[in-house]
């Protein structure tokens, strides 16, 4: 039994609130059940120095959590003067999945940063991250098309969303909490698009190493998660 009643194929509630900051130029608060986090997109009508001229853009990410995102107190990393290894690499992981999904020449000469801010967490951070990092870029994206600075339905080419997964009590289980994250056996994260791509896996066993029969298990179970989180994405802009 997962601690918190659900079946082992079940997800968490998951809600997506659209143009909630009122500067970006495009904005999403995600919620996956007791994990809440702001994604924010930003325009910036130039390209990274290593891609000037070359006729393409790029999509950034930073990844933060605020200080009582958490049961206590966390110590901002502005404070200590760096970001952490795990914050660096879940920044990473956000702007190459949504750069999966862009055409940057498309974008032309121009950066679109993505600010995502844990407000709470409840386990599954990144990958809430990732699916509401989605909308964000939609929307500004859709913001740059009503001025012409793009042609429309050019630059984003699929959905992309991302679940974890997980063995938890000897059962596989999908979009673990914080009370089985902790606890689990082995720990996945799933990235993939909305025609069924993979973009990227992330799994450690915590314990006893996990067999082959067991991944595929928990890719079965967040290819069918994702194709939920994509189609609640597709129903939030339509």
């Amino acid at each position: 039994m997962r601690p918190s009643g659900r079946k082992t194929d079940q997800m968490r509630k998951v809600s997506f609130e659209r143009n909630f900051s009122k500067h970006a130029e495009g904005s999403c608060l995600v919620k996956f059940g007791d994990t809440h986090v702001l994604c924010t997109a930003s325009l910036e009508e130039k390209s990274p120095p290593w891609l000037r001229n070359s006729g393409k853009g790029w999509v950034t990410a930073e990844y933060g959590m605020l200080p009582r995102a958490t049961g206590e107190r966390m110590r901002r990393e502005a404070s200590a003067g760096k970001q952490g290894g795990r914050t660096q690499e879940i920044q990473r992981l956000i702007g190459r999945s949504l750069r999966a999904v862009v055409d940057l020449e498309a974008l032309g000469e121009r950066q679109i940063s993505i600010d995502c801010d844990v407000i709470q967490a409840d386990g599954g951070t990144r990958t809430a991250s990732i699916t509401g990092a989605w909308l964000a870029l939609h929307d500004c994206l859709k913001w740059m098309e009503a001025r012409s600075m793009i042609k429309p339905d050019r630059v984003l080419k699929d959905h992309v969303a991302a679940i974890s997964c997980g063995i938890f009590a000897n059962q596989p289980v999908i979009d673990l909490d914080y009370l089985e994250d902790s606890a689990a056996e082995t720990d996945a994260n799933f990235v993939m698009t909305g025609t069924g791509g993979i973009v990227e896996v992330q799994g450690t066993a915590e314990g006893k190493p996990f067999s082959q029969d067991e991944l595929l298990t928990l890719l079965g179970l967040a290819t069918h998660g994702i194709a939920e989180l994509v189609a609640l994405q597709k129903q939030a802009i339509a």
